[in-house]
């Protein structure tokens, strides 16, 4: 009774809330305005909100969940009465032996509830990784102690007994009962390691450890990384009198890639084995314990990585046996790096079963498998793709997953039973949504926006019920109410091709029709992405465009995740041609609508969306006057070999093909104004690249205006004051090359 009350008066809000944005939205003229660009940018803050409860944690087997709250505090929440608690206050904790205040960035909870472990002091490595100092803190006694100190992973066992950690590239566990340290792997040397990835394996297969515990706890198991013959790039900021240089092994497009092998530790007596998988010229992407005891299956793809082999394999004698091959005429995704989805292969506890998520039929869908390879069912079936599957309940013979199936611009939860029959929607509020599912199967906590509503994060049974909302934006609302605010509008047009696009637009503030905007297409485009949602509109500089004038345009683009293998998958080999195609069909579109100056129409993107940015202008000259071109690929043989080799095959039989998708071959097209921002710092998409294309530029007569940020990594800016004159250097010529005498 209780929570039917509360769900229909929150129910109500959240129509209010709807009501009240779109309302406010229409009376933009009487609220407050940006005072200038750096205030429009801080307001992507605002306009985001918060995401509710941070770093949750399910224990007790998910009968509860824990969070931080404020600075030092940790809560636990209970669906089940909703009761809250406090598990751990660190406000008068000090580092041991030290008066420094005890902080962390990050925890986790033993399997037993009755320890956390702490990541603190870290300090980045790459992307995913860094390096830190874990300590453990004893809930019952309240003791803290410091375990692994400058370790780059570290994590519980199951059995909450031990820490396994990895350390200047060997591994170590630390046993609660002897309160010892015990070395598993010695033959670590420079660019050598023991359960940590180079560069490119944790760029490109999106994981930072690069070891495992089995359920069990007995064993490790471990990826040994070989960069050694890997080639060597050098990048330096250019400070000083004397140049220091960073370096990192990077295989380009044809280079020596990392070799790997995995490597299984049993615990009890430190025996190593060797899993006999031939690694040959590819991949070994993932590892995934099983449920039976010793028995670890290894992922192989080939270099291609259209040719993809599942292997068991047994951790003491190292056998593997093949029990699942999948070839393909393009590739084969193993994770979604946009979605945040680190696996399409699941090993759910309590049954010896595998779930598979494989595009095989045209769109991604689950696959039920036994341990010898044999497909039991398709899970799902349809014109819509599975994009996470989140639980797998044995006992009641469930299934819990996302889906595109409402559309490919929403995220929705589905239950189905394992044959895939009795199929039910369990989130019924359009838009996108993201969600953390407790490991008992009973609870979820949603997170959702929609284009009129901001974030809303709620707690929710699995029969769909409404426990508790835990985040409602009211700020968010209040800001809009009192602020112009341009919201995000979802359209779909069909390019000359006869392709449906998907694109979102916002108008400016103040909008009408009778009058002739510029437009500033901001695009990202690259294999797997997406850009258009049904979701809030949170960026700070979309809103200082639209205060001062001009329409923002993002688009699904073809190659962009959520539509199914074919959208997606049609640019292979082929990067470039499509997403350009379909920026320049945008484009177009929008001309002929009357509220668009045709002839004032900008492209910008960063990274690949740099690459598309650039792109398009060089292959599609005059139809943008204006590119802003941010940390650009300008030739995929310069990029790195996982990557690029995805998506457009090997050398040398594909040099063509490499030449028709680099942007400096169209060098002598140029036809507009091009901004190209870059930083020589960036280890990511390097600053040669850039200086490749400004020299086809030059050697064509060709005009570009360049800024270097020499310490700014692949985000160009590399600090509060540089971000805001980098996006000043956009609008600032954007107002020149663009605008012009303003609008019509």
């Amino acid at each position: 009774m209780i929570t039917r009350t509360k769900a229909s008066w929150l129910f109500c809000i959240a129509v209010l809330l709807n009501w009240t944005v779109a309302a406010q939205t229409a009376n933009s003229q009487t609220k407050q305005r940006y005072a200038g660009l750096q205030q429009a940018l801080q307001a992507t803050g605002q306009l985001t909100g918060s995401n509710g409860p941070r770093s949750v944690n399910w224990i007790e087997g998910g009968n509860k969940f824990s969070f931080i709250d404020g600075q030092s505090v940790i809560k636990t929440l209970s669906p089940k009465d909703q009761k809250e608690e406090v598990v751990f206050d660190g406000s008068q904790l000090k580092f041991p032996e030290t008066d420094k205040p005890f902080t962390y960035g990050s925890f986790q909870w033993s399997k037993d509830s009755k320890n956390i472990l702490f990541q603190t002091n870290f300090r980045p490595v790459y992307r995913r990784s860094g390096v830190s100092d874990y300590y453990v803190y004893a809930v019952a006694d309240k003791s803290l102690k410091l375990v692994a100190k400058d370790a780059q992973t570290a994590e519980l066992a199951p059995d909450g007994q031990k820490v396994g950690y990895e350390r200047g590239g060997n591994l170590f566990v630390f046993d609660f009962a002897t309160q010892k340290e015990t070395q598993l792997t010695d033959d670590a040397k420079p660019a050598f390691y023991n359960g940590r990835f180079g560069w490119a394996y944790e760029e490109e297969f999106g994981l930072a450890q690069a070891w495992e515990w089995s359920p069990d706890s007995k064993f490790m198991a471990f990826w040994q990384s070989d960069e050694r013959q890997v080639p060597i790039y050098k990048l330096t900021d250019y400070k000083g009198f004397d140049e220091k240089f960073d370096s990192l092994p990077y295989p380009r497009v044809g280079d020596k890639n990392p070799t790997v092998r995995i490597g299984v530790i049993e615990i009890a007596n430190k025996t190593k084995q060797w899993m006999k998988v031939d690694l040959g010229d590819g991949y070994i992407p993932r590892i995934y314990w099983t449920n039976l005891e010793g028995q670890l299956a290894v992922l192989h793809l080939n270099r291609k990585q259209n040719h993809m082999q599942l292997f068991m394999t047994n951790a003491r004698t190292g056998e593997a046996k093949p029990i699942l091959e999948e070839k393909s005429t393009t590739w084969i995704d193993v994770f979604d790096f946009f979605a945040g989805i680190n696996h399409l292969l699941y090993f759910p506890a309590g049954v010896q079963e595998f779930y598979w998520v494989s595009d095989r039929d045209g769109f991604a869908h689950l696959y039920r498998y036994d341990y010898m390879g044999k497909l039991l069912n398709a899970v799902t079936s349809g014109k819509w793709g599975v994009t996470y599957l989140h639980h797998i309940d044995p006992k009641a013979k469930k299934v819990y997953f996302t889906s595109t199936e409402v559309s490919p611009l929403e995220r929705h939860l589905f239950v189905a039973d394992l044959d895939g029959k009795n199929k039910r929607r369990l989130t019924t509020v359009a838009g996108r949504h993201t969600v953390n599912f407790s490991p008992n199967g009973q609870y979820f906590i949603d997170r959702y926006s929609n284009v009129q509503t901001p974030t809303q994060v709620e707690l929710r049974d699995t029969k769909g019920q409404l426990i508790k909302a835990l985040e409602s934006n009211k700020k968010v609302a209040d800001y809009v109410a009192s602020h112009a605010y341009a919201p995000k509008e979802l359209t779909t047009f069909t390019t000359s091709d006869g392709q449906a696009i998907d694109i979102s637009i916002i108008k400016p503030l103040d909008f009408d029709a009778t009058k002739k905007y510029p437009v500033v297409m901001d695009i990202y485009g690259g294999p797997g992405a997406q850009s258009v949602y049904n979701d809030f509109a949170t960026t700070g500089w979309h809103q200082w465009l639209a205060q001062t004038g001009y329409i923002v345009v993002s688009v699904n683009n073809r190659g962009s995740g959520g539509y199914g293998r074919d959208f997606q998958k049609v640019v292979y080999e082929k990067l470039g041609k499509y997403e350009s195609q379909d920026f320049a069909e945008t484009a177009a579109w929008l001309a002929k609508q009357s509220w668009v100056d045709g002839g004032r129409l900008a492209i910008r993107g960063h990274s690949y969306g740099g690459y598309t940015s650039s792109y398009t202008m060089l292959t599609h000259p005059g139809v943008f006057k204006v590119a802003l071109v941010g940390a650009p690929v300008t030739d995929w043989r310069l990029y790195d070999s996982i990557y690029t080799e995805r998506y457009m095959g090997v050398l040398p039989e594909n040099d063509d093909k490499y030449k028709v998708s680099a942007v400096s071959t169209y060098a002598k097209n140029l036809a507009g104004k091009m901004f190209i921002a870059h930083s020589t710092m960036d280890e990511n998409v390097h600053v040669r690249n850039t200086f490749q294309l400004m020299n086809a530029l030059e050697d064509a007569g060709k005009d570009a205006d360049l800024r270097i940020y020499p310490p700014g990594a692949h985000g160009v800016a590399y600090s509060s004051g540089t971000q805001l004159l980098l996006y000043q250097q956009y609008t600032t010529y954007l107002e020149t090359n663009l605008k012009g005498a303003g609008i019509n």
